[in-house]
């Protein structure tokens, strides 16, 4: 089975493919940052709550916007298995068509899963992460740019630690757009405000690209803003470990492991 690892600024997100439609997956904290050493005690028994044997992983592909974990995971896991896994990133071959040197491994991976999945068409992907971003993508696989804003949660831990008597709140859509209480005013601009600017975007991507675009919505709170819109077409919480997986099967020919 393959194991697939998205290393990003919030959560280490793990997932097993035990088939095409069959995904186990978990999160660890990627704060504060560890050494290889205690990446291996962490990892090596980490398998056990899912059913997993260490000895069921034949394949590792990691994909990461965290230079300085890249390497420890990457050694941790290379102790404990055996085999060395197969780092991605913006330069690793697929159909994908980019001008950047900067595209960090998440955007690339999305860009490469929205392509392969046959979606079809024009494709805008959006990632509620610790940054909020949103690509497009035309149907031959070129990259027609990105967007990037501070992350839903990322804002919301902002306002609350800026401020001295704002409180943490659930991010839920509250009754009304106006709200009568100060966890229903903030949800409502956590989750409205945020929503208009995800719609507006929308619109202005499709706008310059002349036609609809299909949208594809991924991330930890991506759930929350596709129930309350028309202008998302599909959630996918794992788009981009998909695309890791997709960026493997592309090259595991010509890796040696």
């Amino acid at each position: 089975m393959l194991l697939a690892v998205n290393i990003g600024n919030t959560n280490l997100r793990f997932a097993v493919f035990k088939s095409e439609t069959e995904i186990i997956t978990w999160t660890i904290n990627s704060k504060p940052y560890r050494t290889e050493y205690e990446f291996f005690a962490k990892f090596s028994n980490m398998y056990e709550p899912f059913g997993i044997s260490k000895e069921d992983i034949t394949d590792i592909v990691i994909g990461s916007v965290v230079p300085p974990l890249t390497v420890s995971v990457k050694i941790a896991l290379h102790r404990i298995h055996k085999f060395k896994p197969m780092i991605v990133d913006r330069n690793t071959p697929s159909e994908i068509v980019h001008s950047s040197n900067q595209m960090g491994t998440d955007l690339y991976a999305n860009a490469v899963a929205a392509h392969y999945q046959n979606y079809g068409g024009k494709k805008i992907v959006i990632d509620f992460g610790t940054a909020l971003t949103f690509l497009g993508i035309n149907e031959d696989g070129k990259v027609r740019g990105v967007v990037i804003a501070p992350g839903i949660i990322t804002a919301l831990n902002s306002l609350v630690g800026e401020t001295a008597q704002l409180p943490t709140v659930e991010l839920r859509a509250p009754e009304s757009v106006l709200g009568t209480n100060t966890e229903a005013c903030m949800q409502s601009g956590m989750v409205y405000g945020f929503l208009s600017m995800v719609e507006g975007m929308i619109d202005r991507i499709n706008a310059e690209a002349g036609e609809k675009s299909y949208v594809i919505s991924t991330g930890g709170v991506g759930g929350v803003y596709k129930s309350l819109t028309d202008k998302i077409d599909i959630d996918d919480r794992l788009h981009t470990i998909k695309g890791l997986k997709i960026l493997y099967e592309l090259n595991k020919d010509s890796f040696e492991k």
